[in-house]
């Protein structure tokens, strides 16, 4: 009714998404600091394989140029709103804000029209469905999700793979 997906149709894809608020940052083996996102988009223009990022104003602005690659690259480039609210929260006006403006800017700046969107910390309301579709917009919500920012507590590699393809 919404234009949302909750589960994409069982076609033997893994649809792989980032949230992308702000950059995280990790070191190598020698101690080097490097972004993490620009590890990601090396390893799925290794590997020929598509993502779907979701950006945040702040994301945005600060790290224009990982934007620009994703565009470049071929992937998808989504709505996560400019400030990342609680959508339920929001009035109407303060929605439509968070989304437009994200929205304008992005079009402006990258010549780019954004067409999918993820509610912040995933939540939403039939009231916020109903303003996303309005603006146009497909929500796509997440299968399985982990708390990458903390960084102090990941799962292992391997039972996360096993765990994403079993399902």
């Amino acid at each position: 009714k919404y234009d949302a997906n909750f589960i994409a149709p069982d076609n033997g894809n893994i649809y792989l998404t980032f949230d992308c608020g702000y950059e995280h940052y990790a070191k190598d083996a020698n101690g080097k600091s490097y972004r993490v996102t620009e590890k990601i988009l090396d390893v799925l223009k290794e590997k020929d394989v598509k993502a779907v990022f979701f950006v945040t104003m702040y994301y945005v602005k600060d790290q224009p140029d990982l934007v620009r690659r994703m565009i470049d690259e071929g992937h998808t480039v989504g709505n996560h709103t400019n400030n990342h609210p609680v959508m339920p929260n929001q009035t109407i006006d303060k929605m439509v804000y968070a989304i437009t403006s994200l929205h304008d800017y992005v079009k402006e700046k990258f010549d780019y029209e954004m067409n999918l969107f993820r509610f912040p910390t995933g939540e939403y309301s039939t009231r916020s469905l109903s303003v996303v579709q309005t603006l146009g917009y497909k929500t796509v919500h997440w299968s399985f999700a982990y708390v990458d920012y903390d960084t102090e507590n990941q799962p292992n590699v391997k039972a996360s793979l096993e765990h994403v393809t079993g399902s």
